[in-house]
């Protein structure tokens, strides 16, 4: 039987991880990344915090373009940091047909950035997760996210959204959010944290929430909630169904005791749903059998400087059918 040509066959099939973390990426580094990428040898590319010349930003974007195996960009902190990498990067995503992922946290893309992206994100055919925190977005930026969000019989959409620290973003703006959510048919998480939103806008958002269908994580830390917001999410918890089985409500002037009721009414939820599951429930795989890093943002005095890992990165492992 011939078994040894299956080997080399193997090694294509389980494309690798290039993880790179603050470091200054020279011109023969870049080549290895590009070449990397048109081989389709590579799933995950992090080059998080990076410094590298406009020329060779705009090598990288033209090989994701050409990569057919991509699944996870992260160019967070900073690496996106004028509107002429903005352009790189849109260009890149109309070609690219395999990104599922794209992590954008802590670059200043500002309104008119997210302008430039719109239309290669809301027609990519497999972005499921986006992180936008700490864009520097304002109100025009969120209704074209918003546009992402379709309603039930449209296209696909996001099902991970991430837009901490975005404290341009006016009530008004968030309300819309709110509605967005209410109607998505795909979306699952969405994190909020350290944005200036306040009770009333916590209440719509719990509207949002009860009404949703898909909606299982919002991170609502360091919002400005009191306990008025918890009594509503308690409210809703309690009594309604809801998809929901993770509320992040930490950094409010919230009672521990709220919290925690909150909480084991939702682990309760997520114990009937295990007893209760069934076949139909099976689904597309999560956005990320990558397990993605999200950047969360860590108030202090120093506002661009604030930035941790949520997640510890993890070794990239190939995902086992």
């Amino acid at each position: 039987v011939p078994v040894l040509p299956v080997l080399p066959v193997l090694s294509r099939m389980l494309p690798a991880s290039i993880q790179i973390t603050g470091e200054m990426l020279s011109a023969a580094e870049v080549q290895d990344i590009c070449e990397s990428l048109k081989e389709d040898s590579v799933r995950l590319l992090s080059v998080r915090g990076c410094q590298l010349s406009d020329r060779d930003f705009a090598r990288v974007c033209r090989s994701v373009a050409e990569s057919h195996s991509l699944a996870q960009l992260n160019l967070n902190l900073g690496v996106v940091s004028s509107i002429s990498r903005t352009r790189h990067l849109a260009d890149a995503l109309k070609t690219n047909r395999s990104l599922q992922t794209l992590f954008l946290h802590g670059s200043p893309l500002l309104d008119a950035g997210l302008v430039t992206l719109n239309l290669a994100l809301s027609t990519h055919p497999a972005l499921v997760c986006l992180d936008l925190g700490d864009c520097m977005l304002g109100d025009e930026a969120l209704g074209l996210i918003c546009g992402m969000l379709p309603p039930d019989g449209a296209k696909s959409g996001l099902r991970e959204l991430t837009l901490s620290a975005n404290p341009g973003i006016s009530s008004k703006g968030w309300a819309r959010l709110a509605i967005a959510v209410a109607h998505s048919s795909q979306l699952r998480v969405l994190n909020l944290d350290y944005n200036p939103l306040g009770d009333q806008i916590a209440g719509m958002l719990a509207v949002a929430v009860a009404s949703s269908r898909t909606l299982e994580v919002l991170d609502l830390e360091g919002t400005g909630l009191t306990n008025q917001s918890a009594q509503v999410f308690l409210d809703m918890v309690e009594n309604y169904p809801t998809s929901l089985r993770v509320l992040v409500l930490a950094e409010n002037d919230i009672s521990p005791e709220l919290q925690q009721q909150i909480c084991d009414l939702l682990s309760e939820g997520e114990d009937d749903d295990d007893r209760e599951a069934t076949p139909l429930q099976s689904g597309p795989a999560p956005s990320s059998a990558l397990l993605p890093i999200r950047d969360k943002y860590q108030p202090i005095r120093d506002k661009y400087q604030p930035i941790r890992d949520k997640y510890q990165p993890p070794a990239w492992l190939p995902h086992s059918s």
